[in-house]
């Protein structure tokens, strides 16, 4: 298993945002298809957990295409990066993909999907272990088969978690999530706990901070 954790900061210094990624290659194969993006703009922090179809070197090789072209753009809004991805995979196998942007000033989640990189939003202090907000997923695969894009807007409070999971994670991860702990221990937990053996895996934590954070400071 492979795992990084990092964080998001203002020009002060203060921290806006936390992430935490843990990430495996399907069995027997040295090379995972699937990987993420989490990089700061102007406009905030842009999550990206991208999917290459299939497994092995060829979905490997798609995955950090469509991986360079978010870093080069990242400014960009999250419907205009997939239909960037799209035109710049049509030679390879495609890539499914969900795109997240973190609007930290006016506190607000833009997110948009393609094909089954689930997405699920936390809301903080609801005293519950199930997602309070769903991507609308739409089947498709950017770089062969875009489907028409619709990007849904959710305001954020501090201490919201963002989670992202590729299918090599069973769909159930979602439903008893336990939050506690840094976003680093949430991904490995759930990568341990719901992995596949018979696909890459991959999953995402990111937490809102905000002003709760601030405050502390």
């Amino acid at each position: 298993m492979t795992s990084g954790a990092g964080q998001c900061v203002d020009h002060e210094g203060r921290r806006l945002a936390s992430w935490g990624v843990a990430t495996v290659p399907m069995k027997d194969e040295a090379e995972s298809g699937d990987t993420c993006l989490l990089q700061s703009s102007s406009d905030g922090l842009l999550i990206a957990a991208i999917d290459g179809a299939g497994h092995g070197a060829e979905a490997a090789v798609a995955a950090r295409t469509a991986e360079a072209i978010l870093a080069a753009h990242a400014h960009e809004s999250p419907i205009s990066l997939v239909l960037r991805c799209h035109d710049g995979l049509r030679a390879s196998r495609g890539v499914v993909m969900t795109l997240a942007l973190c609007h930290l000033r006016d506190r607000t989640l833009t997110w948009v999907g393609v094909g089954n990189v689930e997405a699920v939003l936390f809301r903080a202090g609801t005293g519950e272990r199930s997602p309070s907000e769903r991507i609308i997923l739409r089947a498709g695969v950017v770089g062969y088969q875009l489907p028409p894009l619709r990007a849904e807007v959710l305001p954020l409070r501090p201490l919201d978690t963002l989670i992202m999971a590729t299918d090599g994670v069973e769909e159930l991860f979602a439903d008893k999530v336990e939050l506690t702990g840094e976003p680093q221990e949430i991904a490995n937990r759930i990568l341990a706990a719901h992995r596949k053996d018979t696909d890459d895996a991959l999953v995402v934590v990111v937490r809102y901070l905000g002003p709760a954070d601030h405050d502390r400071s």
